[in-house]
């Protein structure tokens, strides 16, 4: 007996959760076979939980078809055909494909009415019908950037034209006065340089205010190395002011950057070191400055010492000036020093141009019988410069995406009581081609030309190494004409690790020793993010065109690049 009442209770339960959980089924019909067929076109859904999901979907249907044109769209039933079939008849009726909207010319600039519709005039326009909504909404937002954000736009007096075509006014409700940006608010980053608000940013008080602009805006913040944007920026609206309050934070953005390189000497076979030491400091006075200090020592007893400032926005102007002194010594044979002063002009949060002067001043530190083309010179050059950096600070391995630095020098050299014109122009690019989320190549190209009649040894470009040809003792390489092509695959390993290849490429010219050939470097790399900073090691062996392959040529490369 308890085993019947058991397997009863079992069964209504059972019974009881089939008829709960049954669903309902929707068919919607038009009046005629046509306007059936044209209902199927459109996706609704037909499997639905109750009744009261089922009105819902028929209005959303004809809140569709509203919007595609048929306005004029009526329900005529909805039957029950049986237990779970629900059929509903809907009249389509006629569709109307275009509208004509007439405008007040005082309130809606024809230039706006130009870039949604080929037909149009001082008073009206004609659309397709179904783009109704997003040109009501285009021109909203074209009269909200004019400082009326709280503008709305309807149509009235809405009429048929024609069999096709509907018309209507469009009328426009937005305050009696234009709001401008009363006062801006930094929260986070309190101290973040004002000239930046003004000249990189472009945000200034009592502009008109355009919070879809503003948003563009803070967005170029990313291209700055000593700040970024917490939050989206809140406005603050009252009856007689607006206030803007931006959430920035300071970032770390000095860094210091050093290698440590290693190979055997062919004549001695004995291991040398050379590396370098390379600090940068930036935004440490809140003001946007920056301060580089670089000194190289490499193997061939070569000295390079590199001290670099560069200050934006002078007096709260556009422009910003950039100095800087090179000293470089050749073990006994001559020293130069290069001084260069340049005013530039920050065109927008990612390119700049600069103008300025580069003098140069080499003493010959040998006896001038025994120094072979080493002679004192002075030179000077008017140079042009662009840069052009797109960074990615979000991306600790890979910061800078891409980037665009050409420079040309127009100038003469005095030698000898004897002044001769000469032209020099260097250029620096890189980009990362993103092939997926952990692979990408890396393509690099940086060469250098210097033209004159003649030349002197201690004016030649100096190039090789783990920032140019890889495989090459640094600076070791002199030309007046090279080009040096630098590829990498990449495999990111993980966020912090990644492994990649080393293919380098160099075409040099040198005029004094009447060399012309091509270079190849080889090798593999990998760079770790540690507690210390980013580890790069890269181990490359360089060739020349008619030289064997030899593992002794070697070269391995340490760097770490410490950000504080």
């Amino acid at each position: 007996m308890q085993k019947k009442s058991f397997f009863l209770f079992i069964v209504v339960i059972f019974c009881f959760k089939k008829l709960y959980s049954q669903n309902l089924n929707l068919e919607i019909i038009g009046k005629d076979t046509t306007e059936t067929k044209l209902l199927n076109t459109y996706n609704y859904n037909k499997t639905l939980t109750d009744y009261n999901a089922i009105t819902i979907e028929i209005d959303s249907l004809r809140k569709t078809l509203f919007k595609t044109g048929y306005i004029e769209n009526r329900l005529l039933s909805l039957k029950r055909t049986n237990d779970s079939l629900f059929t509903s008849t809907i009249a389509l009726n006629t569709k109307y494909e275009t509208i004509t909207l007439h405008y007040n010319s005082n309130e809606i600039d024809k230039s706006i009415t130009d870039l949604v519709s080929n037909d149009n005039s001082d008073s009206h326009f004609t659309i397709p019908f179904t783009s109704t909504e997003s040109v009501l909404n285009f021109i909203n937002s074209e009269i909200a950037k004019k400082g009326f954000p709280f503008t709305k736009l309807r149509l009235s007096e809405i009429k048929i034209k024609d069999n096709k075509t509907l018309e209507a006014n469009i009328v426009i409700i937005k305050d009696k006065q234009q709001r401008g940006l009363d006062k801006i608010v930094i929260k986070g980053y309190e101290k973040f340089p004002k000239s930046y608000l003004k000249r990189f940013l472009k945000i200034k008080p009592e502009a008109i205010f355009n919070i879809e602009d503003i948003k563009k805006r803070i967005q170029t913040l990313d291209n700055l190395r000593f700040a970024n944007t917490i939050k989206e920026p809140e406005v603050l609206f009252t009856n007689d002011s607006t206030q803007l309050y931006l959430y920035i934070e300071k970032t770390l953005s000095n860094t210091f950057d050093g290698f440590l390189g290693f190979s055997t000497n062919e004549e001695t076979n004995n291991i040398e070191f050379n590396g370098y030491l390379n600090l940068e400091l930036n935004n440490n006075f809140n003001y946007g400055e920056s301060f580089r200090l670089l000194y190289k020592s490499d193997e061939l007893e070569q000295k390079n010492f590199e001290a670099r400032l560069n200050l934006p926005y002078l007096f709260n102007t556009p422009i910003g000036t950039e100095l800087e002194l090179n000293i470089f010594k050749k073990d006994s044979s001559f020293t130069t020093i290069n001084q260069k002063a340049k005013l530039y002009y920050q065109l927008d949060a990612k390119s700049k141009v600069f103008l300025g002067i580069d003098t140069t001043e080499s003493n010959n530190l040998l006896d001038n019988e025994s120094a072979f083309n080493v002679d004192d010179y002075k030179s000077r050059f008017y140079i042009l410069k662009y840069d052009f950096e797109n960074r990615r600070n979000y991306n600790r391995l890979f910061q800078v995406n891409s980037l665009v630095n050409i420079e040309a020098g127009f100038g003469s050299r005095d030698l000898n009581n004897t002044t001769e014109e000469q032209t020099k122009v260097s250029l620096n690019a890189h980009h990362i081609f993103n092939l997926n989320r952990n692979n990408s190549i890396f393509l690099r190209f940086n060469g250098a030309l210097l033209t004159s009649d003649s030349f002197l040894e201690n004016e030649l470009i100096r190039f090789g190494g783990i920032n140019s040809i890889r495989g090459f003792q640094e600076n070791s390489l002199t030309a007046t004409l090279y080009g040096v092509l630098n590829t990498e695959y990449r495999y990111k390993l993980s966020n912090s690790i990644y492994a990649h290849s080393i293919i380098d490429y160099s075409r040099l010219e040198n005029k004094i020793t009447s060399q012309n050939e091509n270079l190849y470097g080889f090798g593999l790399g990998f760079g770790i993010i540690t507690k210390a900073g980013l580890l790069k090691f890269n181990f490359a062996n360089g060739k020349t065109q008619d030289q064997r392959f030899k593992f002794s040529n070697s070269k391995i490369h340490l760097s770490l690049v410490a950000i504080f």
